[in-house]
Formats: C-alpha cells, structure tokens, sequence
C-alpha cells in the first residue's frame, strides 16, 4: 500500500504541476451546466452583436449535452430531465438562429416542456430573462416599490438585508419591473407554443406567486417604509433610479462585470438599456467582453463560465501541494503564492454594513474580485501562504489582515457565513421565491464553520481565536443532524458539511470519543458502498435528506476518508478501503469524474469543479500518508 500512496501523490502533484497557469494560477474550469450558454446567445442576439464562432461553438456545447427524451439536466441522476433548464436550452437554441422549431431534437425538447407543464413551470429568474426577451408580460403594479433601495440599513428592512447575491441580483431586476422594461428584436423567437392555455400566458398567472398573504404582508410593510421617506414623490422616485443605478457602476469590477458574476451582470446590462444607454455604450460594451472573458473549453467545447474559480482553484492546489511535501519554496508553490498575494483585497465593500469595524484582507473566489471576499477563500488563501507568510516578517500584515478579517465575520450565533456577518434574516425564507433559502440569505453553515475551525486550529496561535473557536464548536454541536452527519451549503452536500465539521472539530481540539464525533463517524461508516468509496446524489440538497448517489465518486470519497482519518489513531478497514478505491479509480474514467460536487442554489445552479478530482484525492492520500505511515 505505501508505495501505490506514494505513487497515486506523485501522479497528482505531476499532473497539477503540468496543469499550472503562467501567473501562477489553476484555471480548471467552473462548469455550470448550459444556462449561461443559453444566456449567452440570448445576450449576444438582443445586443445585435454577431460572433458567430462564438455562438456557433454554445449551440454545438449546448446540443451535446440533450438527453434522449429530449430534456436537459442539472445532475446526471436526475429523473426525466429539468423542465427549466430545457427551457433556457430551447431558447438559447432558437435564438441563435442556427436552429428552428422543425429540428427533430427541438421537437423533443418542446414535447418534453409540454409533458411537464409549459413554460409556467420554469424558475422565477429565467421567467425574469423570459419576461425582459418579450415572453411574458410584467405586472401591472410591480410587487417592490423601487423606492425601497432608499430605505437605510438602519430600518427595520432594506436591501442589505438580502445576502450579497441576492442584491446583486435582485437591484437590476427592481429597475427592469419598475420600467416594466421589454426587448425583442425582429428575430426573437416566439414560445407561444409552450403555452398550454391561453391563461398561463396572462398576467395573473406568471405572477400568481407574488399574491400569497405572506406577500401582501411583507410587500404592506415596504409600502410603510417608504413612505415615512421625506421628500416629494418625484424627487424621491428619481434619487431611487439614480442610487440604483449608482448601485450597479459602484460595484463594477476591472473586467466591466457585476461582481464577476455572469448573471448579475446578464440582468444588469438589460437595466442599463432600460434608463437609456445604447447598446454600444463603453460600459454595456465592457461588461460583454467581460462575460466573454469568462469563456472556457471543456472537452472540445466553449463554456461561458458563472464567473472565474481561480483564486478557488490555486489557494487549494497549492495547499495540497505542500500537504504533499513540497516545500513552499518550489517554483510552482511559490508563482501560486505569489498570485495569492496579488490577490487579496484592500477595498472595502457591501460587507462592511455588517461589519463596520473590519478592515478588508480578505479574499474573493475569482480571477478580478476585488471587492466581494469571502470566508472560504480567505482561510484557504491563509491556508496556502502560512508558511510563506510565517516565515517572512516583511509578509506579516498580509497574514494579520487575513486572520482578522476572518475573525471579525463570526456571526453572533457562533457559525461563520459565506459574505456577510449576521445577514441571516429568517422572514426572508417565508417568500415564495424558490430557493429563498439561498439566495436571499447568508447563514452560518456547517461547512464554513468547520472549515474555519480547521484553519484556526492548524495554522493560528492567537489567543482570540480559542474564544472563537469555543463558540465555533458549539454552533456545530448544536447543528448536527439526527443521524450524525452535518448538511454543507456550498457543497454536495451531508458528506462535504460532515468532513468540514469533523475536521474543524479535530482541529479545535475535540476528543474523539465525543458523542458528536462518534456519531458522525459511525454514520461515515454506515453509508460507504462495497468499492469502498462514498457517493451522495444532488437530491440530498433538493430533498433536504442524506440521497446515496448509488455509486462512487473521487470527490466525495476523498471527503469522507480525510474525515476518517482526521478523527482515528491508527487506519481502520474503512479507511483502508477509502484509499484503495482513489488510487484504484483515481486513472479510470467515468461518468461520474463530471459529477457535480458543489452548488449555489438547490434545484437551481449545481457546480462541476474540474480540479476536484485531483486536489481531494490528493490532500486525502498525503494525510493518510503522514499520519499513519510516516510516522
């Protein structure tokens, strides 16, 4: 077994050497299914822009990824297909231009949209693309006065009372309903046809969700609140366009884009149209070539990315690079560090109305944040540069403003969130928006925890932090599942939520024999398939329960052995069969090496991480190494 470990670690490191970009950086791809493909057209058409190479290349990408019913997915186990996704694809497709409503597999693709409901069942932010193109109507009376931007942090409820996300959304879409804004070209597609009754077309029913009590109440609330804003009506209503667009070029990054993100931006460019700028206007004209910017291939085929994993990416690689051995003085190491370096934040943003006493020393996810940094990024980044920043003393601020800037995010319940501290406001959940839950808030989350736990654990000696972590631990105990295992936000999903906890907790300081970790430990062990790997379904996020996949998967196999390992004296049989399956399965392919393993929104936007496969098999079987044969 020694020299296959040896030999499996070797392999890794070579082939993540091999795959380093020249500043230093991994640019694996961040591959989110054909949505922002579909997007992309759409975009491209409505702008009359034409790159045909570039719309020729998402047509081929989006057309290979059809099922035979005709349907597209989000997760290969997924039953039957998903009825948005397949919209968006049909869209994408009969915008391009390339094909038409004659195709044989767009005559599935419609057959399969009928078959489950029409265009009516596609989720509320594709209806907002369906709307702005010209498919649906707006409501007569918009359900968010645009007035409510105005509304300090200080009120009982204002936009920053949504997670970063959700603002950077929902801000241009408040400016399209409230201008009721449509656009549609002489060669806009028309989905009359996927309307099965006249009614499901109609005003009432698009916005039949937006009618709930729960709504009439919230939306009453908003009402009071803008009215007890002083001034006319007419000047308050052209200082809410003015700030809401203020809004929007505020948080513009270097490349033109809204925060990095490919769909904020999609919607921004559309409010920007909607007060009069032209579709040639230099900012619109950035923002598309920043969107373009966030191409990549995947296998032959071109992908408009969500936004840039790289600082994702590299904080991990090199991480695990040095779990391997090598030292933090090796050219490959030290060019991802220095990218790292190059990378960290020193502007303030949004972050700050919740945290009005941190300074920035934080890090984003991707290639040009500069100013949106999260708690993920941040302690993998610290995680990468601590021996390097320990080591020197002329690099010692850098690490400070890291460590507190980390800190200084614990929530008031003793979790740690993703963007924004203490922006976990539960009414926000009642709203009948799917995936309310994750777009609209930002709560402390087993996996943030656990992983912070981690990082404070191994790499910080600072008083502070045992405080922290103290409250840290107990937030985790009291979020442990019945069956043992923890749910992970940003991951897939009881599997990724139970190794962050277990190896915060360990790091922390927890005994092993604590009921809490023996309970996750045994429920580890329980659900291990006879290859002796680990395998967990995207329905475990949809059902909001523990859903075996059916087969094994590197990443989530890697996830499980490092908790093992983490929490045990000496390898157990379990671990044992953990690491035989990742060497054995580490050179095979399958179909499941293209596995989701992460997601943004549950039934919404779930993430392939193309470096996966090589980072957690790695960081598993270099632990494994150094505790049990090493030593």
């Amino acid at each position: 077994m020694n020299q296959h470990v040896q030999s499996e670690i070797n392999r890794l490191v070579h082939r993540l050497k091999q795959d380093q970009s020249a500043d230093g950086s991994w640019n694996y791809p961040f591959d989110t299914g054909i949505t922002a493909d579909a997007y992309m057209i759409i975009l491209l058409k409505i702008l009359d822009m034409e790159d045909t190479p570039l719309i020729e290349a998402l047509v081929k990408r989006i057309e290979s990824k059809q099922t035979e019913n005709g349907s597209w997915k989000l997760f290969q186990d997924e039953k039957d297909g998903n009825v948005t996704v397949t919209i968006e694809a049909y869209y994408g497709l009969l915008f391009s231009g390339l094909r038409n409503k004659n195709h044989p597999h767009m005559r599935k693709a419609k057959q399969f949209i009928l078959s489950k409901g029409g265009i009516k069942q596609a989720k509320m932010l594709t209806k907002m693309m369906l709307t702005v193109t010209g498919q649906y109507q707006w409501p007569r009376l918009f359900p968010i006065p645009l007035e409510v931007v105005l509304l300090p942090p200080t009120f009982f409820v204002s936009i920053y009372d949504l997670s970063v996300y959700g603002r950077v959304n929902m801000i241009p879409l408040l400016l399209l309903g409230h201008k009721k804004f449509q656009i549609t070209t002489p060669d806009t597609p028309s989905l009359k046809d996927l309307f099965q009754t006249r009614e499901d077309s109609s005003e009432e029913q698009v916005w039949e969700e937006y009618r709930t009590e729960e709504y009439r109440s919230f939306f009453s609330k908003l009402q009071t609140g803008v009215k007890t804003l002083i001034g006319y009506p007419d000047y308050l209503h052209s200082l809410a366009l003015d700030s809401t667009k203020r809004f929007m070029l505020d948080r513009l990054e270097p490349d033109g884009t809204l925060y990095n993100y490919f769909g904020s931006t999609f919607f921004m460019i559309f409010a920007l149209l909607s007060i009069g700028y032209s579709k040639r206007d230099p900012v619109i004209l950035k923002a598309i070539a920043g969107l373009k910017g966030m191409a990549c291939s995947i296998e032959g085929h071109t992908h408009i990315q969500f936004t840039t994993p790289h600082v994702w990416n590299t904080s991990l690689i090199s991480y695990a690079l040095q779990e391997a051995g090598m030292p933090f003085k090796d050219k490959a190491v030290k060019a991802a560090n220095q990218y790292l370096l190059s990378r960290q934040h020193y502007m303030y943003g949004d972050w700050l109305i919740h945290n009005p006493d941190a300074i920035p020393g934080g890090w984003g996810f991707s290639d040009l944040n500069t100013m949106n940094p999260d708690v993920d990024d941040t302690t993998a980044s610290l995680r990468a540069l601590a021996k390097q920043l320990q080591a020197k003393p002329d690099n010692r601020d850098s690490w400070q403003r890291g460590v507190a800037f980390t800190i200084s995010m614990q929530n008031d319940d003793g979790g740690f969130p993703a963007f924004e501290r203490n922006n976990d406001h539960k009414w926000l959940q009642l709203l009948p928006i799917e995936g309310s839950k994750y777009l609209l808030t930002d709560p402390s989350t087993a996996d943030l925890t656990g992983r912070t736990l981690e990082f404070l654990g191994n790499y910080t000696n600072m008083k502070k932090p045992e405080e922290v972590s103290k409250r840290a631990v107990d937030w985790l105990l009291e979020d442990q599942k019945r069956d043992g295992s923890w749910y992970g936000r940003w991951g897939i999903c009881y599997l990724y939520g139970t190794w962050s906890a277990l190896t915060g907790m360990k790091a922390a300081g927890q005994a092993t024999g604590h009921p809490s970790i023996q309970k996750a430990l045994t429920w580890l062990k329980k659900i291990q398939n006879e290859d002796g790997g680990w395998g967990e379904s995207c329905y475990s996020d949809i059902k909001q329960r523990y859903i075996p996949l059916g087969t094994s998967t590197l990443t989530h196999t890697a996830w499980a052995v490092d908790a093992l390992i983490s929490a045990s004296e000496k390898p157990t049989a379990e671990i044992e069969k953990g690491i035989a399956y990742l060497i054995r399965a580490g050179q095979q392919e399958s179909w499941t090496n293209d596995y989701p393993a992460g997601q943004g929104m549950a039934d919404f936007l779930y993430i392939h991480y193309h470096s996966y496969r090589y980072i957690y098999p790695l960081l598993a079987l270099s632990h494994y190494n150094k505790k049990f044969l090493e030593t």
